[in-house]
């Protein structure tokens, strides 16, 4: 059997059908091949949205019955897409039924409960986090620049997901408590630090400065992280910036590496756009600048390869695991850096980071 045959093949229960269910994993779920065979909402206009947009799939009201009615529904896995408090409980759930899942980021609201998860999963079932910004044209060229080596010896790093939205927009992250995971830190921080890890290696320890301005949890926080590696990576998300920083700026021995564009947000710096859609971002050295070929990505990505993955034989426990798109330790050392993050500013201090189930150093 091809893997486009399998692909095509993968029936998906999607529990959730918010802004992050509809506008973001149906679509890459589709684009990938899959199909979603069901959606878990009790909202009356999310039910009229799914029978208009998936007229196949059928509308299960609660988890507990998705998962009671798993031959009839005949899915192969479960996406979890609801709000970020829930996560830990409701996947624990569905892996203690056997289920494949994916769970959107966050995957906990704290270290200690995703290391729960990771836990729960063990023998169970297959089990990634959606970390989808590893997918993305930024940073998969930005990886290519570096892979390069022409930077040389990268010695800082910055990442910005700023935006102007001083009055909310009423989206639910606004209106729920960090321990319900609310905020920015467990929204846009988890795929900065997430982004920073896999470029310069586990994080040792943290400064923050956290706000909460207009909102239940943060809106505005920057955090400066040091590396095993020795690179800093200054990341900064915030609701209040009308003139955004560039979304990334690495320095390095040879040459900075400078992407202006942040998603539909004005470029601040106009000089510093895109040359076109073929090219992502400036290098900049001795030589002057030059524009950098866009490497290839696309978030569509990840469920392909999560979708292989699971064309491997069902008993081969490790290997499915082995070959998810994000190996779910990774968010559990993400929400220590937050943890960490949380504890500086109120400290006021410079926090080690101790991520849980892991000997120091050793992450």
């Amino acid at each position: 059997m091809t893997r486009e045959k399998f692909v095509k093949a993968i029936k998906v229960a999607l529990v959730g059908y918010g802004q992050a269910g509809r506008r973001i994993h149906a679509p890459l779920i589709e684009q990938a091949g899959g199909e979603v065979v069901a959606v878990v909402t009790t909202n009356a206009d999310r039910i009229e949205q799914v029978h208009a947009e998936l007229a196949d799939a059928a509308v299960v009201p609660t988890l507990e019955e998705l998962l009671a009615d798993r031959a009839r529904l005949g899915y192969d896995c479960i996406v979890l897409a609801t709000p970020g408090g829930l996560h830990a409980e409701q996947a624990e759930q569905i892996l203690d039924a056997g289920v494949p899942l994916v769970v959107d980021k966050p995957l906990a609201v704290d270290a200690s409960a995703a290391l729960g998860v990771v836990d729960a999963a063990r023998n169970k079932a297959p089990l990634t986090v959606f970390n989808n910004r590893r997918f993305d044209r930024d940073f998969a060229t930005l990886r290519s620049v570096v892979e390069s080596g022409q930077l040389g010896e990268v010695l800082r790093s910055e990442m910005r997901w700023e935006r102007w939205r001083p009055e909310g927009t009423g989206m639910w992250r606004e209106h729920l408590s960090a321990a319900e995971g609310g905020g920015l830190m467990l929204d846009l921080h988890a795929h900065t630090v997430d982004s920073a890890v896999q470029l310069w290696g586990p994080i040792d320890s943290v400064y923050a400065e956290i706000q909460a301005r207009s909102t239940e949890a943060e809106d505005d926080a920057f955090m400066s992280c040091r590396h095993a590696s020795g690179v800093v990576s200054h990341l900064s998300v915030s609701n209040w910036a009308a003139v955004p920083g560039p979304r990334w700026r690495v320095l390095g021995s040879a040459g900075s590496y400078v992407v202006a564009s942040v998603e539909g947000e004005p470029v601040a710096i106009s000089e510093l756009a895109d040359q076109d859609e073929q090219h992502c971002g400036w290098f900049f050295s001795d030589e002057g600048r030059s524009s950098v070929v866009v490497a290839k990505h696309g978030q569509q990505g990840f469920y392909e390869e999560f979708f292989a993955a699971l064309a491997l034989p069902a008993d081969d426990v490790e290997g499915r695991q082995a070959a998810m798109p994000v190996n779910p330790s990774d968010a559990v050392h993400v929400l220590a850096v937050l943890d960490a993050a949380r504890r500086a500013a109120v400290r006021g201090s410079v926090e080690t980071v101790i991520t849980p189930g892991v000997a120091p150093g050793a992450v």
